[in-house]
């Protein structure tokens, strides 16, 4: 069987980044009409290397699509039972950004529209006691 990488290997890699489609999507498209999805509702490059998650309109199924550096990998997930439970997204968006985590959490069945992330320090930008440079991650997961 192949799967996915391993959420180590999510997490670890700081180039691989995972899209939400906001929309369901028509779980008869193939390679072709997904990566033109990725391309028209997520606005992003679908042989970047990121991979993309679409729902179906029950919210049963899922697929990811990866490009694997020569060529499409689809990934395709059929609940037998309930749906997933998809993060909060905003009106208007076309997708969101996830971490590797939170696709984990979907596909283990846990709802991370009702999770709540709490404040951490994250260096990166704006200032903490010593004048250094951090970053703090937002309290919602959307």
């Amino acid at each position: 069987m192949i799967g996915l990488p391993s959420l180590r290997a999510l997490d670890g890699s700081h180039g691989a980044r995972i899209w939400l489609a906001a929309e369901a999507t028509d779980m008869r498209c193939g390679f072709d009409r997904l990566a033109e999805r990725v391309r028209v509702v997520i606005g992003q490059d679908p042989l970047g290397g990121h991979l993309f998650v679409f729902r179906s309109r029950r919210g049963d199924r899922l697929k990811i699509l990866l490009w694997d550096g020569d060529g499409f990998v689809l990934w395709y997930k059929r609940l037998e039972l309930g749906v997933f439970k998809l993060p909060r997204m905003s009106a208007g968006s076309g997708s969101i950004e996830i971490r590797g985590s939170e696709l984990a959490m979907i596909l283990d069945g846990i709802d991370v529209s009702k999770l709540k992330r709490v404040r951490r320090y994250e260096r990166g930008s704006g200032t903490n006691r010593d004048n250094k440079q951090e970053r703090v991650v937002s309290d919602s997961c959307a």
